[in-house]
């Protein structure tokens, strides 16, 4: 995937990537975000109906393999699995389409955003680096947190730690055109819910946690049977604000069931394989567009730098 041809969004995802090397520090091989992470597979089934919503060819398969990420927060590639700043977790997933051919879906566990625009996402992290807690109030973050009220609400949103990376809901950040073969298009943002269903621990439960608690019952539980999810689409109204990931939709849109994903077996050489896989948040397939959400473009020439700089590390 070649990198997008105007230079000054390039400029800004370097920019973006020199704001997390900053506040994590370099950790060479890893992803600037999410870095701590594990990679399974499995595959995908589609929901009955699915293709009433896209024409898209996972869709209109039986199945189609996929590979999928689950992650901890930050570009620290230690962080202990109950330390607050791991949440949201992450969870990417690849549709493997043919060789070389794929469409991914990139989640995290918390349903929205801080930022409205690439330019509002690097001045958060610009703010994040800059803030010293040694120092007399305001901080630059605070007074960022104090002029963007959604980057506010993002933060103060709750997020508890899953006692299980298959016990968590992911949420897609931006929303996507969706296209059936009849050509009737609707706008949607994915939602991923665990068959486990939910769990979540409380503060102090998480502090009795080892540090990799999380993996460690990751590799326990893929060795004793399968991890599945029901792919969701959240559909919006007429009317809805379909370019904005900060902005939430009422609960009472529809969900439409897309699919099943299950999950059989860790990917071996699992290091390796993460420092060489790219997601991109574009999902490049036909029946499934970008919405035009700015973040899109941003975010998959970030995905690209950093995983172009991880693949090069020694």
């Amino acid at each position: 995937m070649p990198l997008p041809s105007d230079e000054k969004l390039v400029a800004l995802g370097e920019d973006v990537l020199k704001q997390f090397d900053a506040i994590f520090g370099l950790h060479p091989g890893f992803r600037p975000a999410h870095a701590k992470g594990s990679l399974l597979t499995g595959t995908f089934t589609p929901a009955p109906g699915a293709a009433s919503l896209t024409r898209a060819p996972h869709i209109t398969r039986d199945s189609t393999p996929v590979t999928a990420r689950f992650s901890d927060s930050t570009g620290i590639p230690i962080i202990p699995d109950n330390d607050p700043n791991a949440n949201p977790r992450g969870l990417a997933i690849r549709f493997n389409l043919a060789e070389h051919v794929h469409t991914d879906i990139v989640s995290h566990s918390t349903d929205g955003f801080p930022a409205r625009t690439g330019q509002e996402f690097l001045e958060l992290l610009t703010a994040i680096a800059s803030s010293d807690p040694s120092k007399p109030s305001p901080s630059p973050i605070e007074l960022f947190l104090g002029s963007h009220p959604k980057a506010l609400e993002f933060v103060q949103t709750p997020k508890p730690a899953p006692s299980s990376f298959a016990r968590e809901s992911y949420f897609g950040v931006t929303a996507m055109r969706f296209t059936n073969a009849e050509g009737v298009s609707r706008y949607g943002r994915y939602r991923i819910i665990p068959d486990a269903g939910n769990d979540h621990l409380d503060d102090e439960t998480a502090k009795t946690k080892a540090p990799n608690f999380l993996f460690e019952e990751l590799t326990q539980r893929i060795a004793t049977g399968p991890i599945s999810f029901q792919l969701l689409v959240q559909i919006a109204n007429e009317g809805d604000v379909v370019d904005d990931s900060t902005v939430h939709w009422p609960s009472d849109r529809p969900l439409i069931p897309l699919g099943n994903i299950v999950l059989t077996n860790p990917v071996p050489d699992d290091a390796h394989e993460q420092k060489k896989i790219i997601f991109d948040p574009i999902p490049r397939v036909d029946g499934i567009e970008p919405s035009d959400d700015p973040l899109l473009e941003l975010r998959a020439a970030v995905y690209l730098l950093s995983g172009r700089r991880r693949r090069q590390a020694p």
